[in-house]
């Protein structure tokens, strides 16, 4: 019986598939039915490869005129994925981009929970807060996996990272990476739980050794009057300072408005990247990839 539930829930998804992905181009939309759209070919077999089920897929007459477009339909079929040809007019009103590629697919991406994301000792993760911009955040979340961190915890105020121009900045990385979403008591709880030491960074902040030996939570974090990375890193150690012990966890904010004061509130330290003169900040996606680089590089 519920095999057959599941089919005849795909088949009205698949008869339903322009209004489908009308609605789920809605922040709430997508949280309440679980499922998320992504567009372009290479998104497209990006999902496929990493096994996250479909529920149908959309496409252009000008899909079918490139062999890799048609090879693509074929798979998309082979996996018992509806496809339903439009019109390319009707198609480009539905398509989130500028210069379509053919494709629209519904998709339900995991939805990991705080359970779900416990890292190891030694393993190192991000955590965005309030980055308002799609694009940010995929890209942020595209640095995190491709850096070798455990998973992302994304905080309230951050854009959705299954929104189409978060999974396509992430370039695939959503799919095969945990992205976790927690409000701030559940952040600070699963911090708790894991012994996870939360990295943030000021010029009076207490010296990293002693930070990473504390049971307390303490931040990471980029801030523009913190100490010098290299500094806070043990660098001239040899990067003593960041090896062993428990996981650690960088925290970014929102590029205008920075870590929210509650977290900068409970943090040990912060770090701030050091700039060239003249130089006013980094892009948050930026920033993250050199202090996840550092990070792992210590560890």
């Amino acid at each position: 019986m519920l095999g057959r539930g599941r089919e005849r829930s795909r088949r009205l998804i698949a008869s339903n598939l322009q209004s489908t992905i009308r609605d789920l181009q809605r922040r709430k939309a997508r949280g309440r039915r679980g499922l998320a759209l992504i567009e372009g070919v290479r998104l497209v077999e990006e999902a496929l490869a990493a096994g996250v089920p479909f529920k149908g897929a959309l496409v252009a007459p000008d899909l079918a005129r490139t062999a890799r477009g048609t090879a693509l339909v074929a798979e998309l079929q082979g996996h018992a994925v509806g496809v339903e040809e439009v019109g390319a007019r009707v198609f480009a009103q539905l398509a989130d981009t500028e210069t379509p590629q053919g494709i629209i697919a519904v998709i339900e991406p995991r939805r990991w929970t705080a359970g779900d994301f416990a890292p190891p000792p030694g393993a190192v993760a991000l955590v965005i807060d309030g980055v308002q911009d799609p694009g940010n955040v995929g890209t942020l979340i595209r640095t995190a996996h491709a850096l070798g961190a455990a998973g992302t915890v994304v905080l309230r105020g951050t854009a959705d990272p299954t929104s189409p121009k978060a999974l396509r900045a992430a370039m695939g990385a959503t799919f095969r990476h945990p992205v976790v979403t927690l409000d701030d008591g559940g952040f600070i709880a699963w911090a708790r739980k894991h012994d996870v030491t939360l990295w943030a960074a000021a010029a009076d902040g207490i010296p990293l050794a002693r930070a990473l030996g504390a049971h307390d939570v303490t931040l990471w974090a980029a801030a523009a009057d913190g100490i010098p990375l290299a500094r806070a890193l043990g660098a001239r150690d040899g990067g003593r300072g960041t090896r062993g012990g428990g996981p650690i966890a960088v925290i970014v904010g929102n590029e205008g408005a920075g870590i929210r004061p509650q977290f900068n509130a409970v943090a040990a330290q912060r770090v701030a990247i050091p700039l060239a003169q003249g130089a006013e900040s980094l892009n948050v996606a930026v920033a993250a990839g050199i202090l996840l680089y550092e990070v792992t590089r210590g560890r």
